[in-house]
């Protein structure tokens, strides 16, 4: 079995700036977040979103605040 990439799956739509399969509803936060990351390529891109950190397209990201970081 081989893995397809999301942009396989997902459809196409007219002048979309990126899409994202999302495990929990986005907020305004999240969406204004989202806009600076993604670029307006028209690709999905798959978020998912736990409490202490998010995977974006495989990747893993921790929510840490800088006071935190060592």
């Amino acid at each position: 079995m081989t893995v397809r990439d999301i942009n396989d799956v997902m459809p196409k739509i007219d002048n979309m700036r990126w899409g994202a399969l999302m495990n929990r509803a986005p907020t305004t936060k999240t969406i204004r977040d989202m806009n600076t990351i993604f670029p307006d390529n028209g690709r999905w891109h798959t978020v998912f979103e736990e409490d202490d950190f998010i995977i974006i397209d495989g990747k893993e990201v921790r929510k840490k605040k800088p006071q935190a970081w060592t």
